[in-house]
Formats: structure tokens, C-alpha cells, sequence
């Protein structure tokens, strides 16, 4: 509890649930009897299959670190399939190209990444009852103006689930380069080892997406419900910063010291990344 806030950072360590700092409310993301072996050589019967939606520069390393840990992955862009065979050769044997229709629907977890313009182009049918990996962030100079964004009354979450209303939607990796994403993973247990913050308002979903996460070789910190989500948007103090500059391609390890900042200015929103005290 942080300011009277509830405040989670999780991950596994071996078989049994790591609570670094908690609340009450932890367990109904993260019950022991819900998860799945998370070990990274996997047999078909535990294999996780990951559809993308979208396979740019976080897709592709999401799909990277999925692969090494011992999930497959379906690919899909706005372009077709046949543009990505040769990113799915160079992923090896688990990795295949697809529709987004049908990387939706092999999915047991599906990650969309691509501009918050192009969410009303997204397989809604496909997508019903299926945990749903948010990455996008709104760019107006990308995506056009939103008002529902500019005016800060919908996270793009929240705009996402309007598209994809029978899907259960969590908020993660739009807070960190992709450079530092695949160097900063690291197995369970080391010392060095980062976090990434993630929100959603399933309890389902959330504990699915922790353990894929926790996975690929990082640990998580709840940030709250989709609402909440923007804690985690452009131009916040967790967006980037906790991992280096980006000039530096390794990085830096943000460990969970990093994320107060979270629960910090929680009852108001702050406009702008000088109204935050930084991490």
C-alpha cells in the first residue's frame, strides 16, 4: 500500500507465486491453480500459441522471446502473409504467417500492435472470449485526432475494447523500446531482472498475460484496471525511462523500485510528464 493505494509487483519464482510488495487483491489475478507450467521447454500439451496482430518492431520481438521460450507464434499484418514469410522463416519452425483473422483465431493469447487508427479494421469475431495483448499507443500525429482520446475520457484501451467488446483486453510492453525488450529478458530469479507494468480489468486475462510475460523473462507490476492504463502512456515517467535512453540498445534493468511512480498521483491525472514526481 502505497499512499493508500494497493500496489502489486509479481512474478514466479520456480513453482510457487513471488509477491514483492502486495495487496489483497493480488490473488484473484495471479491463484497458483489457474497457471500453467511456465517452463521454458514446453511439451505440446502446455505450448502457448500467440497471435499477432500487426508484426512490427515489438511484434517481431515479442514473437522472438515467445519462440525462445518455448511458445509458437502466428503472424499477420495489414499486408497479407505472403509479406511476412520471410520474417516467419528467420523465427524458425514455430512460427507461421496468417491472416489477422486467423492469427486471432489460433491464438490462446492474442497481441495486437498496430496504429489506434487502424482499430475499427480489427476481426472482432475472431477475438470474442480471447485474452487480448494491448501494445498500441495514440499518436494524433499518426492516428489523426480522437477526441475521445484527446480529451482524456477513454484510455485507448478502454477505445480498443469498443472495437473488441467480447474480448478481454490487458495494457502491456507499449512502455518500453523494442531494442530493450529483447535485451533486458531475464530468467526467473536473477537479480537483475526487470519489470513491465500491465493493466486490464479481467482477472482471467490479467494472470494469463503475467504468466506469458513472466515466460519470455519478466516480472509485472499491476498497474490497475484499463482506466488506469494511462499511467503507462507516451509521455509518462514509465514510458521508456526506467529502461535507459534509447541511444543505449542494452539498456538498463528496471526493477520494482522503478514503479512507485505508478501509484503516485493516482487520484488526479496528470496532463504532462513535469506534473509527475519521477521515479
Amino acid at each position: 500500500m502505497i499512499d493508500g493505494v494497493p500496489f502489486v509487483v509479481v512474478g514466479f519464482e520456480s513453482e510457487s507465486l513471488l509477491v514483492v510488495a502486495g495487496c489483497p487483491e493480488s490473488s484473484r489475478h495471479l491463484s497458483p491453480a489457474n497457471r500453467k507450467d511456465t517452463a521454458l521447454g514446453r511439451d505440446a500439451e502446455n505450448m502457448t500459441t500467440v497471435g499477432f496482430i500487426g508484426s512490427g518492431y515489438i511484434g517481431t520481438t515479442i514473437a522472438r522471446l515467445a519462440i525462445a521460450a518455448g511458445h509458437q507464434v502466428v503472424l499477420s499484418n495489414s499486408r497479407g502473409p505472403e509479406t511476412l514469410a520471410d520474417t516467419a522463416a528467420k523465427l524458425g519452425p514455430r512460427a507461421s504467417a496468417a491472416t489477422s483473422g486467423e492469427a486471432a483465431a489460433a491464438g490462446d493469447i492474442v497481441v495486437i500492435t498496430v496504429p489506434v487508427k487502424a482499430f475499427p479494421n480489427l476481426p472482432a469475431a475472431p477475438l470474442a472470449g480471447k485474452t487480448v495483448i494491448d501494445t498500441c499507443n495514440y499518436g494524433p500525429e499518426r492516428d489523426g485526432h480522437i477526441p475521445e482520446l484527446d480529451s482524456e475520457s477513454l484510455t485507448s484501451s478502454e477505445l480498443l475494447l469498443r472495437y473488441i467488446p467480447d474480448a478481454m483486453v490487458v495494457k502491456a510492453f507499449n512502455n518500453i523500446f523494442f531494442k530493450h525488450l529483447q535485451s533486458l529478458a531475464r530468467p526467473a530469479g536473477a537479480a537483475d531482472r526487470s519489470y513491465l507494468p500491465i493493466a486490464g480489468d479481467s482477472a482471467p486475462a490479467t494472470a494469463a498475460v503475467t504468466e506469458f510475460i513472466d515466460s519470455i523473462g519478466y516480472s509485472v507490476v499491476d498497474a490497475g484496471p484499463l482506466a488506469d492504463s494511462w499511467r503507462q502512456a507516451t509521455d509518462t515517467p514509465v514510458w521508456g525511462t526506467p529502461y535507459g535512453p534509447s541511444s543505449n540498445e542494452k539498456g538498463q534493468p528496471a526493477n520494482e523500485d522503478c514503479w512507485l511512480c505508478l501509484a503516485r498521483g493516482r487520484r488526479s491525472r496528470p496532463r504532462h510528464i513535469r506534473d509527475y514526481e519521477r521515479c
